[in-house]
């Protein structure tokens, strides 16, 4: 094997872990069961293209995740179409009051959840206590 193409695969081998949880997944029927079921800690954000909240809420998670990728590492996120599910079992089931939730959970748990929060240390306090549930 050549050595540039070595250090390639070496390099692609260390950065696709993390980019397997470097976008958000879009909620569909059954998705959170199956990553629940896998063990893993879901993130669910709630959210809907018009909402401003929701942006915020964005732009916060965006930096979070950016200053500390132990997040994205070991958190699965989940984004929620507020208006394709907003009226859902699925929301009704989890008691989604409306768009601009965040809600963490792990196996059968809700781990916390935040309505309507923008304030960055609020949504840390959240995303600590999911990476907390995650490495535990």
């Amino acid at each position: 094997m050549k050595r540039r193409d070595f250090l390639t695969l070496t390099a692609a081998g260390l950065v696709l872990p993390t980019l397997a949880h470097a976008a958000p997944l879009d909620y569909k029927p059954g998705l959170v069961e199956e990553h629940l079921d896998a063990g893993e800690t879901v993130f669910l954000d709630f959210k809907a293209s018009w909402c401003s909240t929701c942006a915020a809420q964005e732009r916060v998670l965006k930096k979070l995740k950016a200053a500390n990728p132990s997040y994205e590492n070991v958190i699965t996120f989940i984004d929620v179409d507020w208006d394709t599910y907003g009226k859902s079992q699925f929301a009704s089931t989890l008691k989604i009051p409306r768009r601009s939730t965040l809600v963490v959970l792990r196996g059968d748990a809700e781990i916390g959840r935040l309505v309507a929060e923008t304030r960055e240390a609020k949504i840390k306090e959240l995303m600590d206590a999911a990476l907390a549930a995650a490495s535990a």
